[in-house]
């Protein structure tokens, strides 16, 4: 609690001040648990994360890190062969590199400046899943795609092999839906999915393009989708610790295929070595 209360001190969050006249504290008391997932932000400010951010940002960048410019949480550093990568999001930082005392050195340094604990090596971040093995690096969302089929109320529902039926075409001429948010809200979902799981990607598209006015025929497709991932709810991505770093791109396209625009829909995969990474 006092190592607490002095990184405050330290970090300069509050200052303490007299009690105005005729006025009544209130009692306090400590509580301790492990925070999942925060809904908000503990302050409840609204510039309270972009503040941490800029004063962050700033003292990293005091140091030989660069912060990515298609990425601005994305801070790397390069000193002849060895290079360290930190991603930051709000007070959750994960940090790589290829030696291990520089690795040591970035810890130190956040830790003198802000009193940040060191969790150990990443195993869950933001609902994604990974584990290491000398093999390489699984990355999943297991856990996320579980919770996303209870919430469908499909955990007893039959699995399905494939993402779509043959021949789909969704159009505007059925049914309203009643309750539109539960639609996004799903759609949305699986969109952040697809970090793990880039072939559910052309499907999940499809019915994104239909949150405007969603209607009982894009929710029973959407419903297929929940259904295929029940099969294989902790299918991910595997990047090979043995890797030729060859780049290599796939593209293709189907001329018109949209029956409400014309439009003609293309896709494209990016992989290195044997990883795919786009």
């Amino acid at each position: 609690m006092q190592a607490e209360l002095q990184a405050l001190e330290d970090n300069r969050t509050r200052s303490l001040t007299s009690l105005s006249v005729h006025k009544i504290p209130i009692g306090w008391h400590w509580v301790y648990k492990i925070k999942w997932k925060l809904d908000g932000s503990i302050e409840r400010l609204k510039q309270a994360s972009r503040q941490w951010f800029a004063k962050f940002s700033e003292a990293i960048c005091s140091t030989v890190f660069i912060q990515s410019k298609a990425n601005y949480s994305l801070f790397t550093k390069r000193e002849g062969k060895y290079f360290t990568v930190l991603l930051i999001y709000l007070d959750d930082i994960l940090i790589t590199g290829n030696d291990s005392e520089n690795i040591t050195d970035v810890k130190n340094f956040l830790h003198k400046n802000f009193r940040l604990k060191d969790l150990g090596k990443l195993k869950y971040f933001l609902g994604i899943e990974v584990s290491t093995s000398r093999k390489g690096i699984n990355v999943y969302q297991r856990k996320y795609a579980l919770e996303i089929i209870k919430d469908a109320g499909l955990l007893g529902a039959t699995p399905v092999e494939t993402l779509m039926e043959r021949g789909t075409k969704l159009c505007e001429n059925s049914e309203p839906l009643h309750d539109p948010g539960k639609y996004r809200r799903l759609i949305g979902r699986l969109i952040y999915l697809m970090v793990s799981r880039p072939n559910i990607t052309y499907a999940v598209h499809v019915l994104s393009r239909f949150m405007h006015q969603p209607r009982k025929e894009y929710w029973d497709a959407a419903l297929r989708v929940v259904c295929y991932l029940k099969g294989s709810p902790g299918q991910g991505l595997f990047f090979s610790a043995n890797n030729d770093f060859k780049l290599s791109a796939f593209c293709d396209s189907d001329w018109a295929v949209c029956p409400l625009t014309g439009r003609s829909t293309s896709g494209y995969c990016v992989f290195l070595g044997h990883s795919l990474i786009s």
